[in-house]
């Protein structure tokens, strides 16, 4: 058995032209969707990443604004900017780049986003929502990561599903994702034994522990779906997962590659949750004319 590549790239390219055609729709409305990134210090991986987001905004259409503050800006300083952000009608999503330094709260620094802008899903309302499956926007990996099992065609009711990380921002939201959609779902974390004996029970499984090489083929069942969420650089540069790809996608059904799996539609879903935000502005403006955009439908190819 050789699996089939679960194309991230190709989802968030099909995604994003229906993008900009919403953007333009938006547009003809007098609305142009913006989406503000606060960058605090100078990370270089953090740089990247901002960079990424940018770059994906200007491909859909949607206006950027980059907001760096120096390393050792206040805590204060930073809640004002965000709150500027909140006031202004034109800023439709707020995203704050992590990590932040030490001496900044991050818990405050994501609860002082208004719910109606917390475009990356951070926010205590947003994360609480996913109990009820009410969220307004949800975190955007688990997000992407629920359209790429959509690919598959293969429906995640009654599967056994295990997430290997219990992270807030992937491993924990996937979890209550999935069980919305009537998953049987088992988290493990550092302090699980005998991590094998879970994963090899999964029907899908969806690793985001950050670390290479965790994963190998003993402990995936045959026919399995494999998500690998890590993204870690070696010694020599090169970027993997924490699934050991060309091993396990001799046993697994479908796979996702890293790089080029989740990673690119972590920032398309973050474009999607901006443009929902900015929607659901323009539908409280002007409920008459405008129908709330439904979640994206992903059928499999």
């Amino acid at each position: 058995m050789t699996a089939q590549i679960i194309d991230g790239k190709a989802l968030s390219r099909r995604l994003r032209v229906g993008f900009r055609e919403r953007v333009e729709r938006l547009k003809e409305r007098g609305v142009a969707p913006g989406l503000a990134v606060i960058l605090v210090g100078d990370n270089p991986a953090s740089r990247v990443y901002v960079g990424n987001k940018i770059k994906a905004c200007e491909e859909c259409g949607v206006r950027s604004l980059h907001v760096g503050l120096a390393v050792d800006v206040s805590e204060a300083e930073v809640l004002a900017t965000i709150q500027r952000l909140n006031d202004d009608g034109s800023i439709h999503g707020i995203l704050v780049q992590l990590p932040l330094p030490p001496h900044i709260q991050i818990a405050r620094v994501l609860e002082a986003i208004s719910v109606h802008k917390d475009v990356d899903g951070f926010h205590l309302y947003n994360v609480g929502a996913l109990v009820t499956g009410t969220s307004i926007f949800p975190p955007c990996t688990p997000y992407g990561v629920q359209l790429l099992l959509d690919t598959t065609g293969i429906d995640v009711a009654g599967k056994n599903v295990v997430v290997v990380g219990a992270s807030n921002i992937v491993g924990k939201p996937m979890g209550l994702m999935l069980l919305q959609r009537e998953a049987t779902v088992t988290i493990c974390h550092a302090r699980t034994r005998d991590l094998a004996q879970h994963t090899i029970l999964a029907d899908i499984l969806i690793v985001a522990a950050g670390k290479p090489g965790l994963i190998v083929p003993q402990m995936v069942k045959e026919g399995a779906i494999v998500i690998d969420v890590g993204i870690n650089r070696l010694p020599d540069g090169r970027i993997v997962g924490d699934v050991c790809f060309d091993e396990v996608k001799k046993k697994a059904a479908w796979i996702t590659p890293v790089p080029g799996g989740v990673g690119p539609m972590t920032v398309t879903m973050l474009i999607e949750n901006t443009l929902r935000s900015a929607e659901r502005a323009f539908k409280a403006a002007d409920e008459d004319e405008f129908q709330e955009w439904e979640a994206p439908i992903v059928k499999s190819p």
